[in-house]
């Protein structure tokens, strides 16, 4: 069923008082390895769970515990700490076209804009009838369309100039989890408690249903490489699995290990595929050539690297269960 709605928009701190703090850093010594693992203690934010490049060297990370958006320079070490509001708990980060943070704010039940100027909060409400929909991954098309997933059964879409969201229902009911964007232009998610990923029509919202050969597998997270290949963490099977979209080919891979918990999956500039498992403790860099796998255990029980992002020699990742964010360096800093 289609459902249309026009927005009222609210406003949640049209200053957005912040608290500027300092984050305590602490490198991971790895004797010969070529990766610098640097640990990342953030004051100020409470459940350091999704985060992502905020285009100026610092980066952007949502502090789910606490209705937090954390703004990082890991260059200073400095942290502000905006409030998202009363009863915020704010899922995924994207930055948008116009440099500002687009958050998907479960708590508050909308989309949140965090001005990257004045960190001034805006709130995009979803529509009547769409009462917690356990809102978890924002991204932006070509168009500059904003398009989200609610676990509990929907995918929406919000143009951030006129305010117009409109809010579906999922194939299969609840599940919509991770959501990318391919090169080529297409939006795609997954549904975990649907086990299945489906490809958005960004004109008509369509979606096209494409099942993974593993049954059950629990589908969390996508992210698509340089060559429109689907990369999904499968939570159930403990597998990364590759969907090729244009030979509708699949690939599967099991994490090493007993009894792998896969949960989120991105991909970087250079086409390695980084992989969280909750099992291990442990972040995991896979290279799909030589279909090697590398770990870095968490030097912290419980970590639980929630969601992984990056940007050109660096992958981040927020540790949930620790407040802190791990950077792992692929470049040697000059």
């Amino acid at each position: 069923m289609l459902r249309r709605s026009f927005l009222k928009v609210g406003l949640a701190g049209l200053a957005a008082p912040g608290l500027i703090l300092r984050a305590q850093a602490t490198e991971q010594p790895r004797p010969g390895s070529p990766f610098i693992v640097t640990y990342f203690d953030l004051p100020g934010i409470k459940g350091s769970r999704d985060v992502t490049d905020a285009g100026d060297g610092t980066l952007w990370v949502c502090g789910q515990r606490n209705g937090t958006l954390g703004r990082f320079d890991p260059r200073t070490s400095q942290i502000k700490v905006i409030s998202l509001g009363e009863g915020a708990a704010p899922h995924g980060v994207v930055r948008g076209p116009d440099g500002a943070a687009w958050v998907t704010e479960g708590g508050q039940n909308a989309i949140a804009r965090i001005d990257d100027k004045s960190h001034a909060v805006r709130l995009f409400p979803l529509p009547a009838g769409r009462e917690r929909a356990n809102l978890n991954t924002p991204v932006f098309d070509k168009k500059g369309i904003l398009w989200f997933s609610g676990q509990n059964g929907i995918i929406g879409r919000l143009d951030p100039n006129s305010g117009k969201m409109e809010v579906f229902d999922a194939p299969r009911g609840a599940g919509p989890y991770g959501m990318t964007r391919t090169p080529s232009g297409e939006i795609w998610f997954a549904s975990l408690a649907g086990n299945y990923i489906a490809r958005v029509d960004a004109e008509t919202a369509a979606f096209t249903v494409v099942d993974p050969p593993t049954e059950g597998q629990g589908a969390r997270r996508v992210w698509s490489d340089s060559k429109n290949r689907i990369w999904v963490s499968e939570w159930n099977s403990g597998q990364v699995s590759s969907y090729d979209t244009e030979s509708g080919s699949w690939k599967g891979w099991k994490l090493p290990g007993d009894k792998p918990r896969t949960y989120s999956v991105y991909v970087d500039d250079a086409d390695k595929v980084w992989l969280t498992d909750f099992a291990a403790n442990a972040i995991l860099r896979f290279d799909p050539l030589t279909e090697g796998f590398h770990s870095f255990p968490s030097d912290r029980a419980g970590a639980n690297v929630r969601q992984m992002d990056g940007r050109s020699g660096e992958a981040w990742g927020g540790e949930s269960g620790t407040n802190r964010l791990v950077r792992i360096q692929t470049v040697k800093p000059a």
